[in-house]
């Protein structure tokens, strides 16, 4: 990383970054746009032979030149620093996503000291870019419907705990372990908390924040819920982790969110981009849409030349994706997004 010595940081030809969990939706983008760029790229995987989860990687332009996937566990210290060895900058995006607690909460937690330890052992390492969520930002009683949300809310834990919210739990105490153990080891910490990430998939298999859209086309439900939530695309998330880490400037915590939709707004959406499918239009129980959610600022991401895609696109390409990878059965012909009709 050149934060301080005047090279072609931007291009990121000369330089070697590390990929934590680089087979994932979110990292899987960025090693594309980091191999894009220039940059040599090293991915830790759970196992680098596993073509069904890798292949994708592979076959990104620059990475049978520039791109290693080498073996890493997060609860494994020594397997990290070994990636890390000789990298200048590290993003970590590995998380589990579940719904138990025990299988969730040590590895977010435990894994991302191990990734702030290993990155300060090897020393080369100038600075680490973490993915957190809006989950570590929202997650709070005081929090009104409307009310705005920034880089300086965090999530209440006790709050986190009593609604049975493991995923926000666990994003809140890794991402407050990073900040800790950082300022004790002395290293530069940046942190991008992204609303529910949607997109094209590069990788075969439906990852949860798709499954969120794809359960509203093929059936699986009738109604949606009386809910709201904020959505970004794919693209603009890895653009926000390779901006931070290029910016000597950028420092703290960024927020990469779209404005915040009922559930009902989505499929209404969905409804007029692709009517061939049974898109619900009715919310569950008949509760009525009386949810309004938090609205997410990104302006921290925007003076660094960031921009946030609409929510309508993300739907369009994700769904086109979904299809294009047969996840999702084509009904007609594709659908046409038209930005001067959609929101």
């Amino acid at each position: 990383m050149c934060l301080d010595n005047g090279a072609d940081c931007a291009s990121g030809h000369g330089h070697t970054v590390s990929v934590t969990g680089a087979s994932g939706f979110i990292a899987s983008w960025l090693v594309k746009l980091l191999l894009e760029k220039g940059y040599t790229v090293r991915g830790t995987v759970r196992n680098p032979d596993d073509d069904a989860k890798n292949a994708h990687l592979r076959a990104l332009d620059g990475a049978a030149e520039r791109l290693t996937l080498v073996p890493a566990d997060l609860l494994d210290k020594e397997s990290l620093a070994t990636a890390f060895r000789g990298c200048e900058g590290v993003f970590h995006t590995a998380c589990p996503v579940t719904d138990d607690p025990e299988k969730m909460i040590e590895p977010a937690v435990n894994g991302t000291k191990n990734v702030i330890n290993a990155a300060a052992d090897v020393g080369s390492v100038q600075r680490v870019v973490f993915t957190s969520s809006i989950g570590a930002v929202y997650m709070d009683p005081r929090h009104g419907p409307g009310d705005e949300v920034d880089e300086t809310c965090w999530s209440d834990l006790e709050y986190c705990k009593n609604t049975k919210n493991w995923y926000c739990y666990a994003k809140t105490m890794a991402e407050q372990a990073a900040w800790e153990l950082a300022k004790e080891r002395r290293l530069d910490l940046v942190v991008v908390n992204p609303s529910l990430v949607l997109g094209p998939l590069l990788q075969q298999a439906i990852n949860a924040s798709t499954w969120h859209i794809l359960k509203y086309l093929d059936g699986s439900v009738q109604t949606y819920v009386d809910a709201a939530q904020a959505y970004v695309h794919v693209r603009d998330v890895a653009n926000a982790h390779a901006r931070v880490y290029e910016e000597p400037r950028a420092c703290g915590r960024y927020l990469c969110a779209g404005p915040t939709l009922h559930r009902g707004e989505v499929c209404r959406i969905l409804g007029k981009l692709f009517p061939e499918y049974p898109v619900p239009t009715e919310c569950k129980g008949g509760a009525g849409e009386t949810v309004k959610g938090c609205r997410f600022s990104s302006r921290r991401l925007a003076e660094l030349g960031v921009g946030v895609t609409p929510a309508s696109l993300c739907l369009y390409d994700t769904v086109t994706s979904l299809q294009v990878k047969g996840l999702l059965p084509r009904r007609t012909s594709s659908a046409v997004f038209d930005p001067v009709v959609m929101p």
